[in-house]
């Protein structure tokens, strides 16, 4: 799991990601303007920073400008905005950010952006291939997520897999909860213990999807991440 800087402003969006990103096992350490952020950044050298544009001491993008200059930039960056535009996003990426979120942020697009910028730092592409806000690049829409990874490959599941069985000579309510049960230990096993994951993919708020874990006897700690 990687260290990430969060730089944003924003006392909310800060805590939103901070959760999200730590749920995902990941150490998360937050910044609210540009001098937490320097300062951060030299003393744990994070392998990634998402750094928003807009603040009000020094904007993202002067921010980027100065670690690029320095030599500093040696972690992929990604920047985020609630105002963005083809134009941000290509000046954002001309000084060396990696990807362009825009806010509000899906839960998707955070985890598939993060997942990219740790496998594989982006090269600096030229005018002609910046990606948009929406993340497709000008003039034709992407069938992959960079890198050249299909999207195929990406939803393929890893790890090992639960075997499901189901017994049907036996009660209505005994037989749906085996295979509730066995439908929760697969996603846990697919999304290696990620809760949020779990939430995302079962259309289920958390606290609720903990509650019926419980109920069913799902053993958590056997499916946490790296169990």
């Amino acid at each position: 799991m990687a260290t990430i800087l969060v730089v944003d402003d924003e006392l909310g969006i800060r805590a939103l990601l901070s959760e999200i990103l730590t749920d995902e096992g990941h150490t998360v350490e937050l910044a609210e303007n540009a001098v937490q952020a320097r300062q951060v950044r030299d003393l744990l050298r994070p392998d990634l920073v998402l750094l928003d544009i807009w603040m009000p001491d020094v904007d993202g993008i002067t921010l980027l400008k100065e670690w690029g200059s320095a030599s500093q930039l040696t972690m992929p960056v990604i920047m985020m905005s609630g105002h963005g535009t083809i134009d941000t996003a290509v000046e954002a990426t001309k000084f060396g950010a990696i990807a362009f979120l825009e806010k509000p942020i899906t839960l998707q697009k955070l985890l598939r952006a993060v997942e990219q910028a740790l496998v594989k730092p982006a090269p600096r592409p030229s005018s002609s291939q910046m990606p948009s806000p929406g993340g497709e690049a000008n003039g034709a829409a992407s069938d992959t997520l960079g890198y050249g990874l299909p999207v195929a490959v990406r939803d393929l599941p890893s790890g090992p897999q639960p075997t499901q069985t189901f017994d049907l000579d036996r009660p209505l309510r005994e037989a749906r909860d085996n295979f509730e049960k066995n439908y929760f230990e697969f996603h846990l096993a697919k999304e290696n213990g990620s809760m949020t994951r779990v939430a995302e993919k079962t259309g289920l708020e958390r606290t609720h999807l903990y509650r019926k874990l419980k109920q069913l006897g799902v053993d958590l700690a056997r499916n946490k991440r790296g169990g």
